[in-house]
């Protein structure tokens, strides 16, 4: 596959083409929903496709096809790519100079223990009904729902500047979700894992605890009280640290949003922005995390970038165009999400980094407050800054101790000033597994975490 990739860009001439790649994607996967124990989907199969990109002065062109790969069918989208990138480029005079990079070359295959593809329907179906089955553990849990997916992406990648590579990513995912209900009340639970891992993951995992787990979750919250409100001492655990670290400062740290000046975050490299307790950071390079991967979409190595330093604004994530525009060297976070869209700048792994506080050290030391727990959604202000995250449950904390259970609260407020009041950070690191659309589409896999983290918050909700 390399080879003839590599011909037909060994072919291709064109004195005002600055640079161009080619990448071809083989995915294949299967996906199994289960709702009350009602097989809802089952999903198995594959595409591929070939994307070409060249690039003219500042333009960019772009072409994909689904054709059996051949040195002429490559060879013929990237032409049509270049013909766009110098369609566009008679309307503008600028140019962008890539930075140079690292060839690079090879093989670099994912190492899983049980790679899912090998794996029988039948073993997958069971583990997912197992799931489904466990979470019945009350008459009050009205609905239950299982999901098992897993995906096996596999790419080429050729471009002008001498790279030849191949890697593949691998990815597994395991989901329950139950919904309680009792006269009017109604309330939910959940829990998930996922990572770059095989069907090994599945095996480690004890389904009957998983799902009784998320069952009770979901009819202890029938009888929890409404939430405080106003602004308030809050400690959130590393689902809703990741929520927030992702949403607001993850998204408005995208470079391709800075560069047009549409983040808050533009020019704000070298200025404190948190408290000095407060580290962020996006790192494509860490094991078994979904947000993984060993190269980007233009063939970038992926890395650990320190997005706040002890408080200080360290730097964005990174395109080769974004990194060019900036003058300064990619991150690997050129992402795109398949063959038939483009890239942008995206997150991998991102997550504010560990402390020296224990949990229980946190929760001792907080007189009154509020621990939230278990993010359930939130919403991104890359202009104003501002933060929404949502949670399912938590604690009211009384006098050093966990008193009573709340349900459904938002935390809101300018993300800068929250961080500006963190004074107590976790020592261990959590990880959710998600995934993240840029706008309303363009999903790549990524994670999102954190340590416990104490600061200031107002909270809503009930």
């Amino acid at each position: 596959m390399l080879d003839t990739i590599q011909s037909a860009m060994d072919q291709f001439s064109d004195s005002d083409v600055v640079f161009t790649d080619i990448r071809h994607e083989i995915r294949q996967g299967t996906s199994m929903l289960l709702v009350n124990s009602v097989l809802r989907r089952f999903n198995k199969g594959g595409r591929s496709g070939t994307v070409a990109r060249a690039l003219v002065g500042e333009c960019w062109g772009q072409a994909s096809s689904t054709d059996e790969v051949t040195a002429e069918s490559v060879l013929a989208i990237l032409a049509q790519a270049a013909s766009m990138a110098k369609a566009s480029a008679k309307y503008s005079r600028k140019t962008i100079d890539l930075p140079e990079r690292r060839v690079i070359e090879g093989s670099y295959p994912q190492s899983v223990k049980e790679d899912p593809l090998k794996v029988s329907s039948e073993e997958k179906l069971e583990a997912v009904q197992l799931l489904d089955q466990s979470q019945e553990v009350d008459d009050r849990v009205v609905n239950t729902n299982a999901l098992y997916r897993d995906d096996k992406r596999e790419f080429y990648l050729v471009n002008s500047m001498g790279s030849n590579v191949y890697w593949d990513e691998v990815r597994t995912y395991f989901v329950a979700q139950s919904v309680a209900k009792e006269g009017s009340r109604t309330q939910y639970d959940y829990d998930s894992k996922g990572g770059t891992a095989g069907f090994e993951m599945i095996r480690d995992i004890d389904i009957p605890e998983m799902g009784e787990s998320v069952g009770k979750g979901a009819v202890d919250l029938l009888a929890a009280s409404k939430p405080p409100s106003g602004e308030m001492t809050v400690v959130v655990d590393g689902n809703v640290a990741g929520l927030i670290a992702h949403e607001v400062c993850g998204h408005a740290s995208e470079a391709d949003e800075v560069v047009k000046k549409r983040s808050f975050l533009t020019g704000m490299v070298g200025k404190r922005v948190a408290a000095e307790q407060v580290t962020m950071v996006d790192d494509g390079t860490m094991d078994g995390l979904p947000g993984s991967y060993p190269f980007d979409s233009e063939g970038t190595p992926s890395s650990r970038t320190e997005i706040i330093g002890e408080g200080v604004y360290s730097g964005y994530l990174h395109t080769l165009e974004t990194a060019a525009l900036m003058d300064v060297t990619p991150t690997g976070n050129g992402r795109a999400q398949d063959y038939n869209r483009r890239v942008f700048a995206r997150m991998s792994n991102t997550f504010f980094d560990r402390g020296d506080w224990s949990k229980d050290e946190i929760i001792s030391d907080t007189r009154d407050g509020l621990y939230v727990i278990l993010g359930s959604s939130g919403m991104e202000d890359v202009v104003g800054g501002g933060v929404q995250a949502s949670a399912l449950k938590g604690y009211v904390i009384k006098d050093g101790q966990l008193t009573d259970l709340v349900r459904s609260m938002t935390l809101t407020g300018q993300v800068l000033e929250i961080l500006k009041t963190v004074d107590a950070v976790g020592d261990e690191l959590e990880f959710s597994a998600g995934t993240c659309g840029k706008g309303e589409e363009d999903w790549v896999p990524v994670s999102s975490g954190g340590p416990h983290m104490r600061a200031k918050i107002v909270v809503g909700g009930g």
